[in-house]
C-alpha cells in the first residue's frame, strides 16, 4: 500500500527521467519514467461519473478508496515504508485530486525552455532517421515547422499539452504544492538541487553518485519509434551546444518560460 506519494511532472525532454534515475539510487525511493497510473486513474474516474450506468452507487468514500487502489495495485511490490515517485505529465491537471487523496503529496515539475525541447526532439529524430515515431502519428512528410505545430497542440501535443497543464497548476489554488526543477540547474548543479529537493520533501539527505547514473527503457522507446529517448547518460553534466532548429522557431517560443519571471510567481512556487 502506498503511504507516501510524490509525483514528477512538467515538460518533456526536461530532465524528468534523469531526476527519476537519481532518486532511484536511494533504496527507500521507487521512481521511474512515465507510468500509466495517471491514465488509469482518469479512466476509472470517468467510469464513476454521472454518465456511467452505476454512478449512483459510488459514495465519496468509495471513490477515494477505488482511486487510491490503483496506486496500491501498481506499486504492490514497493514496501510500505518507501516513498513512491510516480511520473506522468498529466499530474499537473490533477492538483485538486492529489490534494484530496494524498494531502502531503508534492508535484515536482521539470522544466526547460520550449525552444530547447523542440531542438532535443528534432535531434532524437535525426539520430533515428529510419524510424517513424508515434509522436507524429508515424508520418513521413512535413518539415520541422509542421512537426512543431503538432508538438505545440494544447490538447494532444507532446509539448503544448503539458505546458498548458503546468500553466494551469502554476496559477491555480494548489500552486504551493509545486516544486520546479529547471533542466539547466539540475545538470549544472545536481548536488545542490537534490539537497534542496530533499529538504522540500522533508527527507533525510542521501549521497547520490552523479558520475554513475543508470536508466534505460529500450522496449518502450523502440515502440515509440524513438530509440534512446529515455536513455540517461552516466555522468550528470550540462552540455553546451548551438540550436539545430531554425532561429525563427527558437525565438517564437522565447517568452513561454513563465516560471522564469518573478512577476508571474504570485503564489510563491518553489524553484530549485
Amino acid at each position: 500500500m502506498v503511504f507516501k506519494l510524490h509525483v514528477i511532472s512538467g515538460l518533456p525532454r526536461s530532465g524528468s527521467t534523469l531526476l527519476a534515475a537519481l532518486l532511484r539510487q536511494n533504496p527507500r525511493f521507487a521512481a521511474g519514467m512515465t507510468s500509466p497510473v495517471a491514465s488509469l486513474c482518469s479512466a476509472l474516474h470517468q467510469r464513476m461519473g454521472p454518465t456511467a450506468e452505476f454512478s449512483v452507487f459510488y459514495t465519496e468514500r468509495k471513490r477515494r478508496a477505488l482511486l487510491r487502489s490503483v496506486l496500491d495495485a501498481y506499486y504492490e511490490d514497493v514496501p510500505a515504508d518507501h516513498v513512491v515517485f510516480d511520473t506522468n505529465r498529466s499530474w499537473t491537471s490533477k492538483m485538486a485530486w492529489l490534494a484530496e487523496l494524498y494531502p502531503d503529496c508534492r508535484v515536482i515539475c521539470c522544466v526547460r525552455e520550449v525552444g530547447w525541447i523542440i531542438d532535443s526532439i528534432e535531434r532524437m529524430m535525426n539520430k533515428n532517421p529510419l524510424h517513424l515515431s508515434r509522436i507524429f502519428d508515424a508520418k513521413t512528410e512535413g518539415s520541422v515547422y509542421s512537426r512543431v505545430e503538432i508538438l505545440m497542440n494544447s490538447e494532444r501535443g507532446l509539448i503544448g499539452s503539458p505546458w498548458s497543464m503546468l500553466r494551469e497548476a502554476w496559477f491555480g489554488d494548489f500552486a504551493q504544492r509545486l516544486i520546479i526543477v529547471p533542466y539547466e540547474s539540475l545538470c549544472r548543479n545536481p548536488a545542490a538541487v537534490m539537497n534542496r529537493l530533499y529538504a522540500e520533501l522533508k527527507e533525510e539527505p542521501f549521497a547520490h553518485d552523479f558520475d554513475n547514473v543508470v536508466y534505460d527503457e529500450p522496449d518502450y522507446d523502440a515502440d515509440l519509434g524513438m530509440p534512446g529517448m529515455h536513455t540517461v547518460q552516466p555522468k550528470v553534466e550540462y552540455r553546451q551546444r548551438e540550436p539545430g532548429i531554425p532561429p525563427d522557431l527558437f525565438a517564437k517560443y522565447a517568452d513561454t518560460a513563465f516560471w522564469a519571471r518573478p512577476d508571474l510567481n504570485r503564489r510563491g512556487v518553489k524553484i530549485l
